[in-house]
């Protein structure tokens, strides 16, 4: 009985590291595919931010984490600037006048 207790309470304690390994896994994760379709290392940035401030963090949701609690955050950028990544795809625009 004492050692399942204690079991309880390390895992109790061990699993928030492991939550946050699991973040920074799927956030690098993310970063290979993202290299992989031809955008260069330098060209982004991937932020992990809880729920709560993705709209203050602007850019684009690519992920979740954390049980859902956290959201990875794709920023684009062009000659050392941030880019929204809505303006990056030309058939986001409205185009509705030439239809």
């Amino acid at each position: 009985m004492k050692k399942t207790l204690w079991v309880s309470l390390v895992m109790l304690f061990v699993a928030p590291l492991a939550q946050s390994a699991t973040c920074e896994a799927i956030k690098a994760d993310i970063a290979q595919k993202i290299i992989n379709n031809g955008v260069p290392e330098s060209g982004f940035t991937l932020d992990i931010v809880p729920n709560d401030q993705v709209e203050q963090a602007g850019g684009l949701v690519v992920g979740h984490c954390g049980n859902d609690t956290q959201k990875i955050i794709y920023h684009r950028h062009l000659n050392g600037d941030d880019v929204s990544p809505a303006s990056d795809n030309p058939d986001s625009s409205d185009d509705t006048a030439q239809q």
